[in-house]
């Protein structure tokens, strides 16, 4: 996806509480997370790299605010993404 299909998703979609957003990808496995605003946001979505907090770290993230528990990914990367409930998945 382009860094503009990223943002209009962003735009478009307010995560409400309880949701995290599923990023299908082109070559693996789906990711489930939010993506995180850190001080480099800026420079990172200008390449199209964006910071996520993957679904198992964030309970840890919202109790720290830890950038840390975050991994970077290419947007390049994603196929699709949605709304999705915060629970395991099916």
């Amino acid at each position: 996806m382009t860094v503009e299909q990223i943002e209009q998703f962003l735009s478009r979609e307010t995560v409400p509480q309880g949701k995290i957003i599923r990023f299908e990808m082109k070559k693996r496995n789906p990711v489930r997370g939010l993506i995180v605003k850190g001080k480099d946001y800026d420079e990172l979505k200008g390449k199209n790299f964006w910071r996520i907090v993957t679904q198992m770290n964030l309970t840890e993230y919202h109790k720290t605010q830890n950038i840390n528990l975050a991994k970077i990914f290419s947007g390049t990367d994603f196929a699709k993404l949605s709304l999705v409930s915060n629970k395991a998945e099916d």
